[in-house]
């Protein structure tokens, strides 16, 4: 069994990532359940520049596109509603979330693309909506001060009632600061995303294994991104599916897997 709790759809920033790549990654490579977040929500690119109005989508039409994805493939694909900080949260917006709690696991943010640190207000008032729904946060984390592990640290230990994903540990770094802050905090979370596994059982060591959970950033590299890396070399991820069961013992590879997510991100399987 296996919940990938990191995957996406939408067009932008370079990418093309469609449902129906992530419905022939699924069927393809053995994925029981995965959880999408729209990555249309998106407001500034690489570089961090404001994108062009013509570029940019409300949160509302992502998250409709992401419900949508999830209704028509029911028990294989649920979400976690990317936001959108430079927004504010309408009645709108929280109609969509309120009737659809069923298929939305999460809050997603990327600090990166959003232009703002995740401590900041705009993002605060986010937080809030996930703890007033009692939904996870889950936040891309890298190496810039914005979305930097430290931040989410600070976020996470301000909302202790709040669950916090620290996705990628610090994309760019050797993730050592990210595992030793997760360490500190029992609501802070981990995900596979570009970890390594030597990563993946430090964290282990240091924080145990009920935390941690498998995420690929699907379909980032293509349809096939589980297989390569877009250049033809083997994915991570094939060593998740396979030498990684070798490395932990059969109770903890199915925890990492696919129990952690589902017990976090309420998902019947």
């Amino acid at each position: 069994m296996i919940i990938d709790t990191h995957v996406h759809i939408g067009t932008g920033l370079g990418f093309v990532m469609t449902e129906e790549d992530v419905l022939y990654s699924i069927d393809k490579y053995g994925i029981d359940h995965a959880i999408v977040s729209n990555a249309e929500a998106a407001s500034h690119d690489h570089q961090r520049n404001l994108l062009p109005e013509s570029e940019q989508k409300t949160q509302v039409e992502c998250l409709r596109r992401a419900i949508k994805f999830a209704r028509e493939n029911p028990g294989r694909i649920s979400l976690q509603h990317w936001v959108k900080p430079c927004e504010e949260i309408t009645s709108e917006l929280k109609d969509l979330i309120e009737s659809n709690l069923d298929i939305i696991k999460g809050i997603k943010f990327h600090p990166y693309h959003a232009g703002c640190s995740f401590t900041s207000e705009k993002c605060r008032k986010y937080i809030d909506l996930a703890t007033e729904y009692g939904l996870p946060v889950v936040s891309h984390t890298g190496t810039e001060y914005d979305d930097n592990p430290q931040r989410l640290y600070e976020m996470a230990k301000l909302y202790p009632g709040t669950d916090f994903v620290m996705v990628h540990l610090g994309l760019g770094s050797d993730n050592k600061e990210a595992i030793e802050l997760c360490s500190k905090l029992p609501n802070l979370y981990g995900d596979t995303t570009w970890v390594s596994t030597k990563s993946a059982l430090e964290f282990i060591n240091k924080c145990g294994d009920d935390r941690l959970l498998f995420g690929s950033d699907s379909p980032i590299d293509g349809k096939d991104t589980y297989l390569n890396n877009g250049r033809g070399d083997r994915s991570l991820y094939q060593e998740y599916f396979n030498e990684f069961k070798s490395m932990v013992s059969p109770e903890t590879y199915e925890k990492i897997m696919w129990q952690n997510s589902a017990r976090l991100f309420d998902i019947k399987l």
